[in-house]
């Protein structure tokens, strides 16, 4: 069996816990609580060893992620030579934020990446249908970069 390391990372109180709860099955979205502000950038190169696939989570109605997204990018996919299919980027919207699935203009390279909006209240099936879609990409990428490698070993 194939196992994927996916990251979740993205501006603080953008939904990272409650996406990440949520996809997993791990708790009910009842009410919003964040995660206490907790930094781990020195351990950002032992968190990115080995990353098959980086979800950026950004708050859409909070214009400043917008341009903190540039940066999770540049950091995590980028700087680690990922493609940018296995970069999923998630424009979340809280409970009660009324935020809609409106168009937003992202700046290169960010505007090439697959985006899609997150709901939880409204429609919280559709995020969880693009992530199985995404983690499906990342797992059938793994799955032929680990045939190619046996077929090199073998010829």
């Amino acid at each position: 069996m194939l196992k994927a390391k996916i990251l979740f990372v993205g501006p603080r109180e953008s939904g990272k816990t409650v996406l990440a709860n949520f996809l997993t099955e791990s708790s009910d979205i009842t009410e919003y609580s964040p995660t206490q502000g907790v930094r781990f950038e020195s351990c950002w190169p032992a968190l990115m060893k080995d990353a098959h696939g980086v979800v950026i989570i950004f708050n859409a109605d909070i214009p400043s992620h917008l341009r903190e997204i540039e940066m999770w990018y540049s950091c995590f996919v980028q700087q680690q030579f990922l493609q940018d299919s296995q970069c999923l980027l998630v424009a979340h919207h809280k409970p009660g934020s009324g935020g809609t699935t409106r168009s937003l203009s992202l700046s290169p390279p960010l505007n090439k990446l697959k985006l899609v909006h997150s709901n939880l209240e409204d429609n919280p099936e559709e995020i969880r249908a693009e992530f199985i879609k995404y983690l499906r990409s990342i797992v059938s990428a793994l799955s032929e970069s680990r045939d190619r490698e046996e077929m090199s070993i073998i010829t």
